[in-house]
């Protein structure tokens, strides 16, 4: 996922998918079964993070160390997050088996819109946001050529792409206000970066800050919505979210007491 003009977006092995329907099928019966989960590159966003993170009940500090490293972000002004492969033979996906992905239902957002890459393009002067579908064409997949037809629409519930895709938007205006380089001159990986890197990845360590620093209460925040951050990670890393675009930028996205 990115933010550019749609012909910068078409990569080689890409062609845009809009309104039209599309045939794809992934099933055990087909001859490149799992072969995409091998020796994949994959980058996780704060979402994909947060909910793997619960599925195997680790702190996410534990999960950063044990499952991801630091890859190159969209711009040079923000690292990207990065998952490891297994060093098993063929590479493969850290939380693959025999029968098949075993953190199916939070897996990330990249592996839950294969074949497809969503994009999505700030529209001039505006903080409206267009999406765009790419349908990727790796030539060992076979999927492709079964006869399930789909739509986007219809991908993204059959997929349970929404909340991922809201919180992935979310992200895109983070990482765009984080491409401007608001880091106050202090260089890589910094103060400023590492505590943005603590409340975008690491959402239990910046529980423990937003609880230190009492940061909720220093804002006009509605009852229910604090009392959902205190206890839904979904909801702290959306304060979280607004919380550094605030303080780093004073946007206006909270509104100080």
């Amino acid at each position: 996922m990115g933010q550019a003009n749609p012909p910068d977006m078409l990569l080689e092995g890409r062609t845009l998918v809009d309104k039209g329907p599309f045939t794809f099928h992934c099933h055990p019966g087909v001859s490149c079964y799992l072969k995409c989960c091998h020796n994949a590159e994959i980058y996780l966003f704060p979402y994909d993070v947060l909910r793997l993170k619960q599925h195997l009940n680790l702190h996410s500090a534990q999960f950063l160390r044990q499952y991801t490293r630091i890859g190159e972000g969209s711009h040079p002004f923000f690292p990207g997050v990065m998952l490891n492969m297994a060093s098993a033979e063929g590479l493969p996906c850290p939380f693959l088996s025999n029968e098949g992905c075993t953190v199916y239902r939070d897996r990330p957002s990249a592996c839950r819109t294969y074949p497809l890459e969503r994009a999505v393009e700030q529209l001039n002067h505006t903080t409206r946001l267009k999406v765009h579908y790419f349908m990727t064409h790796h030539p060992y997949c076979k999927g492709h050529f079964e006869q399930k037809t789909y739509t986007i629409k219809k991908w993204e519930r059959d997929q349970g792409l929404y909340e991922f895709n809201l919180f992935n938007e979310l992200w895109a205006e983070v990482d765009a206000f984080f491409a401007s380089n608001p880091w106050r001159g202090e260089g890589e990986a910094g103060p400023l970066q590492q505590l943005a890197f603590m409340a975008c990845y690491n959402i239990d360590d910046f529980r423990s800050y937003v609880e230190q620093h009492r940061l909720v209460q220093q804002f006009r925040v509605d009852k229910v919505v604090r009392n959902r951050i205190k206890k839904d990670d979904s909801a702290l890393l959306k304060f979280g979210f607004q919380w550094l675009q605030f303080y780093l930028g004073r946007k206006p996205t909270l509104v100080p007491k």
